[in-house]
C-alpha cells in the first residue's frame, strides 16, 4: 500500500522530520515501512496497517508542531508505543502545567479514561502496575487546577510504611524525615512547576507535602489531595484519610495492590475500599491495564513475566465488587 502526505506549512518540516530525520527514521523501524520525504510531502510505503499506523504518528507530529510544543524523540517514542498498542494516539487532550513547551498529555484510552474520571468526580481511585501514569497524570491534574486557580493548595500524601510511620527517630525537620518516600511526587512536581516555583509554593504552603500519619484530625477545604502508594494503608487509615475531604475539595488515591509492603495478614486498606466504596455516587474506581503502561518497554515486559508466573500478587484484584462501577469509555478522538 501507498500513502502520500504533505504537511500543511513548511515550518512544521523540521519538526517533524526530527534532526536528520531522525523521527522518520524511527517510524521507519517502528513499523517496517519505507518513507520518502522532500520538501513537505512524504510517501509511505509498505504493508496496509503499517502504513497506516506511520501516517497517524506524522498526523499526530504535525498537529503537535502546530500547537507550538516540543516534537523531541521522547515525544515521537511515546506516540509510536500508544499507536503500536492500541491503534491510537495519544488524546488530543493536553494537561496544562508550569513549565513551557513540556507537555503533559494522556498517552492511552486507559489514561485518558482516568483524567476525565478526574475531571468528573471529587473521589478517585486508581490501581494499576507500576510504569501506568497513575501518579504522574493525578499530580499533573493537580497543577492544572491549581495553574487555573481552581484550588488554593496541593496536598500530597504517601505513607512511610518501610519506617513504620514513626518518624520521630530520623534526624532533620519533617520534610527531611520523608523526604526518601515522597521522592516520586517530588520528581513529577519538578517536571510540571521548576525547582523554585516548587520550592516557594512549598515556603508558602501551597504545596504541602506530608506522610500519613500526620493527616489526622485535619479538615482540608480548597485543596487538591492526592494520596500515593495508598495500598499500603490499613483500612482504618484509609478511613481517617478520606475523612479529611473538606469543602469543594477533591481526592486522587493511587496504589498498585500487586506490591503491598504491609504485614502478612494485614489487609490493604485500598481494596477495603474498592469493596465498601464503589457503591457511592461520586466515587469513581479506575484500573489501569498493563496496556497503559508508558515506562521503558522492559517495564511492560516484568509485569507480564510476574503475571505470568504468580508472582507478587498477593492482593488480587476485587473486580467482583467494581464489576458495576468500570471505568468509562474514552471519547473517540
Amino acid at each position: 500500500m501507498e500513502k502520500n502526505l504533505k504537511l500543511r506549512s513548511n515550518e512544521h518540516r523540521h519538526l517533524v522530520f526530527g534532526p536528520r530525520d531522525r523521527h522518520l527514521r524511527l517510524i521507519r523501524d517502528a513499523f517496517g515501512v519505507r518513507l520518502a520525504a522532500r520538501e513537505t510531502d512524504i510517501h509511505i510505503l509498505g504493508a496496509a496497517e503499517s502504513v497506516h499506523e506511520a501516517q497517524v504518528v506524522l498526523e499526530e507530529l504535525e498537529r503537535m508542531a502546530e500547537d507550538g510544543q516540543v516534537v523531541s524523540e521522547r515525544e515521537v517514542r511515546q506516540i509510536i508505543d500508544a499507536v503500536t498498542r492500541s491503534g491510537q494516539t495519544p488524546s488530543l487532550q493536553t494537561i496544562e502545567v508550569f513549565v513551557s513547551g513540556r507537555p503533559v498529555r494522556p498517552q492511552t484510552p486507559g489514561q485518558q479514561a482516568y483524567c476525565n474520571a478526574i475531571e468528573k468526580n471529587d473521589l478517585v481511585f486508581c490501581i494499576g502496575p507500576a510504569g501506568s501514569g497513575k501518579t504522574y497524570l493525578a499530580v499533573a491534574m493537580t497543577v492544572q487546577a491549581l495553574k487555573r486557580q481552581q484550588i488554593k493548595r496541593i496536598v500530597l500524601v504517601r505513607p512511610a510504611v518501610e519506617a513504620g510511620e514513626k518518624l520521630g527517630f530520623l534526624p532533620g525537620d519533617i520534610l527531611a524525615k520523608v523526604h526518601p518516600y515522597l521522592r516520586p511526587l517530588l520528581d513529577a512536581l519538578h517536571d510540571m512547576m521548576g525547582f523554585e516555583q516548587v520550592r516557594a509554593y512549598m515556603e508558602s504552603d501551597i504545596i504541602e507535602i506530608i506522610p500519613l500519619a500526620y493527616m489526622r484530625g485535619r479538615t482540608l477545604n480548597d485543596a487538591y489531595i492526592i494520596l500515593d502508594e495508598a495500598q499500603n494503608t490499613t483500612p482504618g487509615q484509609m478511613k481517617m484519610f478520606l475523612t479529611r475531604m473538606g469543602m469543594r475539595s477533591k481526592m486522587v488515591v493511587t496504589g498498585d495492590i500487586t506490591q503491598v509492603d504491609l504485614q502478612a495478614g494485614t489487609k490493604s486498606g485500598m481494596v477495603d475500599a474498592w469493596e465498601k466504596l464503589s457503591d457511592i455516587a461520586g466515587i469513581e474506581f479506575h484500573e489501569m491495564t498493563r496496556a497503559d503502561i508508558v515506562r521503558h518497554r522492559l517495564v511492560q515486559d516484568i509485569v507480564n513475566a510476574y503475571e505470568k508466573h504468580g508472582g507478587g500478587d498477593e492482593h488480587p484484584r476485587p473486580h467482583a465488587a467494581a464489576a458495576n462501577r468500570r471505568p468509562p469509555e474514552p471519547d473517540k478522538a
